[in-house]
């Protein structure tokens, strides 16, 4: 325990970091950058990197834990199972794979090349792999991109490869309590792989019986409201709303995988179609609410209370995984785009795109943090990573599309883009 950290009541502390979130938060958002960045500063002076005042106690661990619960699930919601399986269709399934295997492959020979565990390695690449598709719409969006072709292609790849990280995910963290040798990995990873597969099957069989019920008729909204009219309690929409995200949970722990996974999948299952859009906007609203509100600024903040920049001795390590970041998924994104029979200006400007970073990946490091697979130093790094990214590739994406632009207009050519006669097409 840090000597300087101030003894106050848990609700001071808490309000102390709350307040110092928000502040912050907003600070950034002022200044067009995520709200996230202000809120792990926040945590970062309050800790023991500036000012030493506070430590992350089990109480704020505790909250940062339902944060990050909350997050996972408005990702979920985020997403469309219908666009996943379009982003596993002919070539696509090309650009998703090759976006995902570059990065994962890079950060376990960063790892490799430094010494690290196997684990650390992978979870190196996990985080370098994954793109956070909150920050990639949100950047499409301000850009007026996000219903273009491009733009919806570097969409379906993020959410694919979001996926299939988190399920990834799921497997290294089985490996925690093994030692580490080749039979126990192959051991442990089959058997997760095995778990995973059959949760996977438990939710296609859902989907698909959700999907026969829906074709039918309204019957589940119809229900749902039916029910609703019955139960008398407060919020019964969001009660049962979390019910069954929880069930999922729970049988997700019960496999032995961690209950983000279970909650992921849980909430792709959730959308308009099922509950009806009054109920679904109202589930997306109180959940954001909750989350963004209150829990995520106090779990970002707790972010920056983890972080320790003493423990980042080896700079070396630093600068490789950073560029290693950058240059593993702009890889991925290019050589993927190349792949599935774009041309070069449309593929560079997906392999930039894919390179948003943020909340996924700073949840993944948080849980591998917690679990022990990766120690302070690398945890550090990674939330250093995620920083720079979440500044650095908005800028560089309003380059790449105005370069794009420029570069093939239909005043020179006369003929519409490559975006343009893909649209034409459809």
């Amino acid at each position: 325990m840090n000597a300087t950290v101030l003894q106050l009541p848990f609700f001071t502390n808490l309000l102390i970091l709350l307040v110092a979130a928000r502040i912050l938060g907003e600070l950034m958002a002022r200044f067009r950058q995520p709200a996230m960045l202000g809120e792990i500063l926040a945590g970062i002076l309050l800790g023991p990197s500036v000012l030493g005042i506070m430590d992350r106690t089990e109480e704020i661990k505790v909250i940062s834990d339902l944060g990050i619960f909350l997050l996972v699930i408005l990702a979920g919601l985020e997403i469309n199972i219908d666009d996943i399986l379009r982003s596993i269709k002919g070539r696509n399934i090309l650009t998703s794979l090759t976006a995902l295997a570059l990065p994962l492959t890079g950060g376990w020979l960063v790892g490799q090349v430094f010494g690290l565990d196997a684990s650390s390695g992978l979870l190196i690449g996990l985080c370098m792999a994954i793109t956070a598709l909150p920050v990639g719409i949100r950047m499409l969006q301000d850009m007026g991109r996000l219903n273009t072709p491009l733009g919806q292609r570097l969409i379906s790849v993020a959410i694919f490869d979001d996926v299939l990280a988190l399920s990834l995910l799921g497997i290294i963290l089985s490996l925690q309590n093994t030692d580490m040798s080749v039979a126990a990995i192959s051991s442990a990873g089959i058997a997760s792989l095995l778990k995973l597969l059959a949760l996977l099957g438990i939710l296609g069989g859902a989907y698909f019986l959700l999907r026969r019920i829906i074709q039918k008729g309204n019957y589940l909204e119809d229900y749902l409201n039916k029910l609703l009219l019955i139960l008398r309690g407060k919020e019964p929409l969001f009660g049962i709303f979390f019910a069954f995200i929880l069930l999922f949970s729970t049988l997700t722990e019960g496999l032995g995988l961690h209950f983000i996974v279970g909650t992921f999948f849980a909430a792709l299952l959730i959308n308009e179609t099922v509950v009806g859009p009054v109920h679904f906007k109202s589930i997306e609203k109180t959940t954001g609410n909750m989350a963004m509100g209150f829990l995520a600024p106090v779990f970002f903040a707790g972010i920056g209370l983890e972080f320790e920049i003493r423990a980042i001795s080896n700079l070396n390590l630093l600068a490789t995984v950073l560029l290693a970041s950058v240059a593993t998924k702009f890889a991925g994104g290019y050589f993927g785009g190349l792949l599935a029979g774009m041309n070069h200006r449309d593929s560079v400007v997906l392999g930039v795109g894919l390179n948003a970073r943020g909340i996924m990946e700073i949840v993944v490091a948080n849980t591998a943090y917690a679990g022990g697979l990766i120690n302070t130093e690398v945890f550090s790094i990674l939330i250093l990573m995620s920083g720079v990214a979440m500044i650095a590739t908005p800028i560089a994406l309003k380059r790449a599309f105005s370069w794009n632009d420029n570069t093939m207009t239909p005043s020179k050519r006369g003929e519409p883009t490559h975006e343009q006669a893909i649209h034409i097409n459809r």
